[in-house]
């Protein structure tokens, strides 16, 4: 819960911010103009049905896509990606639905892929595997075998993985599509631990996922989109998987058949000054 403020005290500034952002791609306009706020220590649920622009909008954040308007601020300055390198330079860092992991590397390979530990053009195992092995164990990530290659790993074992890499290398945001999706119950319950750590490091994370259920477990605020529009922002102690899913098919949540309730006009919400 999060406490009441005190005297004086406000909320802290959004560490990134989405104003107006547009997109579209021939005749289809996939994102119409979109506000969205991250904070640190903070995990915002991304929601909405299939073409709903949930990923054209990540991949904004994470310098894949460019927007055709609207502006981006990092600590309040105006920031602009040429591509995910120059997102990455920034802290922003993104786990994609596929994990993008290479199965025929072994576990160090893979957390330092993209990042190699070289010396005279050739790499430096030992340091890359001591590095990893210090990684995980900060996520509290259990794999006996780094020299495994991660083809025979479990499927959470290949998404912590996935989400050690991004978090290897002190993000500020990390973006996660569907880290959930196929998992066996106690592996999704890994997973959800790891955000949580993520998250308590001071990372603003952004969630997205069809299982509303882990909404719930992880996240402090939801955001719904529906073509291409943010058309709802919850604070998670003010919604439910019902109003979610009125909101994601395009009901009013208040349910009198008007359409859309529009984005609530309310105070920003008073916020942690520091992640707990």
């Amino acid at each position: 819960m999060t406490p009441e403020p005190g005297a004086g005290e406000t909320s802290p500034a959004p560490l990134m911010s989405l104003r107006g952002i547009r997109k579209s791609f021939g005749s289809i306009a996939a994102l119409r103009g979109v506000d969205l706020d991250l904070y640190a220590g903070e995990c915002l649920g991304l929601v909405g049905d299939n073409a709903a622009g949930k990923s054209t909008l990540t991949k904004i954040l994470a310098g894949t896509y460019l927007p055709d308007a609207g502006s981006i601020t990092l600590d309040g300055r105006p920031a602009r990606f040429g591509g995910p390198a120059e997102a990455r330079a920034l802290g922003i860092e993104m786990v994609y639905q596929d994990l993008s992991l290479c199965d025929t590397i072994d576990v160090a390979g893979n957390l330092f892929l993209g990042r190699e530990l070289c010396r005279r053009g050739f790499l430096r195992k030992r340091a890359m595997c001591d590095e990893a092995r210090q990684v995980l164990a900060a996520l509290d990530i259990h794999i006996p075998n780094l020299r495994a290659r991660v083809a025979g790993l479990s499927g959470g074992q290949r998404q912590s993985i996935a989400i050690a890499r991004a978090a290897a290398f002190d993000p500020r945001v990390l973006i996660m599509d569907e880290p959930t999706s196929a998992l066996a119950v106690a592996e999704v319950q890994a997973v959800l631990a790891l955000i949580r750590r993520v998250k308590a490091k001071g990372v603003a994370v952004v969630l997205i996922t069809h299982r509303l259920q882990d909404l719930f477990l992880v996240c402090d605020r939801i955001a719904v989109m529906y073509e291409g529009t943010k058309v709802a922002e919850r604070f998670i102690g003010q919604t439910d998987i019902e109003d979610l899913i009125r909101l994601i098919v395009g009901g009013n949540p208040a349910g009198d058949g008007q359409g859309f309730a529009p984005v609530a006009d309310r105070d920003p919400p008073q916020r942690r000054h520091a992640p707990c």
